[in-house]
């Protein structure tokens, strides 16, 4: 059985690996990219701690099994609706200004 910790660091690599991507990409697909392997990241830990997670309820002394399975069903739904808005928003961009890098975005200066 592989430990719980095996998971954690997985999920820290990847999460960082995203942050790396996001915040040192010019790209805005990459950026894009990046944020999703963000939330890749947390949905191992969701589904880590679901798996390894089992609470005592000091009241009736039952097992209550943390739900991290539906938590990373909701974290890929929003990643699919920002992944959608996302690529709208750039193609939008790029059809008015031909480029999707960063640094050539300033649709709101005058």
């Amino acid at each position: 059985m592989v430990p719980l910790s095996w998971y954690l660091v997985l999920a820290a690599f990847v999460f960082s690996c995203g942050l790396y991507g996001a915040l040192v990409r010019r790209n805005a697909i990459a950026v894009l990219m990046g944020i999703e392997l963000m939330l890749n990241g947390v949905n191992i830990n969701l589904v880590a701690f679901w798996r390894y997670g089992d609470i005592i309820d000091k009241a009736t002394q039952q097992v209550v099994r943390l739900d991290g399975q539906i938590f990373a069903l909701f974290v890929i739904a929003v990643a699919a609706a920002e992944a959608a808005v996302g690529l709208a928003l750039i193609i939008s961009i790029y059809r008015n200004r031909k480029t999707v890098s960063l640094d050539q975005m300033d649709l709101l200066k005058g």
